[in-house]
């Protein structure tokens, strides 16, 4: 059974022409706010409302990612939405982000669960970071920009995790028993 998404919880707000020292002052104004992340690259402050939905795809995702790491043998290092920051130029966190091979200071890979906005746009703050690939779950799919000249190109597959079945991963997200989930992802990758 496939569960629709819900989109009611989470909110969005976004604001340009903010200073570094403006978005410090107001992120310590948010600071005891639960449910509320704060993004701010070169200018514009976004303010987002975390909601179930949200942290459920994202736990989930992660869960996911974590059984086919350990099937497949890949080290990896996980650092979940730690603020990866820019002083002056950027701070955000992303939902998932993980190292590969070795931890690193800069995650090869960065997640976002988009459940209220999302564009490719939002993919600036990853490029001043470097970060060589980023994903965005949205509407049950995921799209995948891999760094290569200093810009994001969308790929049909990931560069860091090639024999990774995204259809897979994405139909087993959308099942509506988060136990039923794991059993389906982990059975298909095993039987590969």
């Amino acid at each position: 059974m496939v569960q629709s998404l819900e989109r009611n919880c989470d909110r969005h707000f976004a604001h340009e022409a903010i200073s570094w020292q403006q978005f410090k002052s107001i992120q310590i104004g948010f600071e005891n706010v639960p449910n509320l992340r704060l993004i701010y690259c070169e200018g514009i402050l976004e303010l987002m409302g975390i909601g179930k939905a949200h942290e459920m795809y994202t736990s989930l995702l992660g869960s996911l990612l974590t059984a086919y790491f350990e099937i497949c043998g890949i080290e990896f290092f996980p650092s979940g939405s730690y603020s990866q920051i820019i002083p002056n130029v950027t701070e955000f966190q992303a939902d998932l982000s993980y190292c590969l091979g070795t931890d690193k200071d800069i995650p090869d890979l960065c997640i976002e669960v988009v459940i209220t906005s999302g564009s490719p746009s939002k993919l600036r703050k990853y490029l001043l970071r470097d970060v060589p690939e980023v994903w965005f779950w949205e509407d049950g799919a995921i799209a995948v920009y891999c760094l290569q000249n200093h810009q994001y190109v969308r790929m049909n597959q990931s560069d860091l995790l090639p024999n990774l079945d995204l259809a897979l991963l994405c139909r087993c997200l959308l099942m509506s028993s988060p136990l039923e989930t794991v059993r389906e992802f982990r059975r298909n990758v095993m039987s590969v």
